[in-house]
């Protein structure tokens, strides 16, 4: 395949994370076909005009159909509010299109049902945008597990925080609305279930409370509306493998701004990452001596692919957009029939049926075996 016809639908903050992937892809990694950027689809049709002239799209429209009926467009990329994934991503695949969307897959467990049902009908490639799997220092962690570094795992601990919601005078916005899904749990906590679904595999039974800092939000015009999403979740949890685990997200945490932090324990040591330091980690093995045991820390170099393919020297850092460049490589692998690493729409079922499973556990105030 020398070239590939691209569609992007949205161009908010994950649409310019696509068209900045899908730009660069090809000069970071040689081996990839060529993205032919054709359409993009956005609200007013003069955004989306001027959105494509800016990412460098051959044609806009405000109408995403158009985008999906287009024959040009091979593979569509949707980075839509998560009520709007289901339709477009069932649409795309059904129209025999290939598919990049952004988590999470949707927002009730029956859309994300019918989206795996269209990708298994279509037998194309549809792909969630989990892009910290991407990451070589969490490349690194799986190697490193694999050998057995730390002997055997029993216990993980995953944290996600941001302050994007702290201020309880925050206007109220989708994300607050009962339609977006549940809150932290479904548009946040997928992020380290996708790295705890990598690492170790499924989850086994949970255990869950969610709650709201803030009962409401002002609206634009006076008044407020009450916030109908939980913006805090802590959940327990068992893995399949048998270690245990816990899971905390928090929305409105004032000081974070992009924490995944992952503590892993094991029988002969522990490796510490935290996202907001994404090129570096924290091993630990008792395999030293007893007078100078300790972290040491380990910084992203060439050695840890696909470091190198972006810079030649370590210690100089990856970004968040970087790694949706890895991923955007990953993706096309799997469209050409290569090993890819993506998390597919039928690993994302599992990730979906894990958060409803916690949403269950904190209605009934027990657990909830998957």
């Amino acid at each position: 395949m020398k070239t590939i016809g691209v569609g992007l639908i949205g161009t908010g903050y994950m649409g310019k994370c696509h068209a900045l992937a899908w730009n660069g892809v090809k000069a970071v990694f040689g081996d990839t076909p060529r993205p032919r950027l054709v359409h993009l689809a956005d609200v007013p049709g003069e955004r989306a005009a001027r959105q494509a002239a800016a990412f460098g799209f051959e044609k806009a429209t405000e109408d995403w159909r158009a985008l999906v009926a287009d024959p040009d467009v091979d593979v569509v990329s949707i980075t839509t509010p998560n009520a709007l994934h289901a339709e477009m991503a069932i649409a795309a695949l059904d129209a025999g299109k290939h598919v990049w969307c952004e988590k999470p897959m949707a927002t009730t467990l029956a859309d994300a049902a019918r989206m795996q049902e269209a990708a298994a009908r279509a037998g194309t490639v549809a792909a969630l945008g989990y892009n910290y799997i991407q990451n070589p220092m969490i490349r690194h962690v799986e190697a490193l597990l694999a050998r057995g570094a730390i002997g055997r795992v029993n216990h993980v601990r995953f944290e996600m925080d941001e302050d994007f919601m702290a201020d309880p005078d925050g206007a109220f916005f989708w994300k607050n609305e009962a339609s977006s899904g549940y809150g932290a749990l479904d548009d946040f906590a997928v992020h380290p279930l996708s790295l705890i679904h990598t690492l170790f595999g499924p989850l086994a039974k949970v255990f869950c409370h969610m709650d709201r800092p803030y009962e409401d939000r002002p609206v634009p015009g006076g008044g407020r509306r009450a916030v109908e999403t939980f913006d805090i979740a802590s959940v327990l949890f068992t893995l399949a493998c048998g270690a245990s685990g816990t899971l905390c997200v928090n929305r409105a945490a004032w000081g974070r701004k992009g924490r995944i932090a992952m503590q892993i324990f094991g029988t002969r040591g522990s490796i510490l990452f935290d996202q907001e330091r994404m090129n570096e980690l924290q091993l630990f093995t008792t395999d030293g001596r007893a007078d100078e045991q300790g972290y040491r820390t380990i910084l992203a170099a060439p050695e840890h692919a696909p470091y190198g393919n972006f810079l030649p020297a370590p210690g100089h850092g990856l970004g968040f957009n970087d790694l949706k460049t890895i991923e955007c490589r990953e993706l096309l692998n799997a469209i050409e029939g290569r090993p890819a690493r993506i998390v597919d729409f039928a690993r994302g079922l599992e990730i979906e049926r894990a958060v409803h499973a916690m949403a269950r556990a904190h209605e009934t105030g027990g657990w909830v075996e998957l």
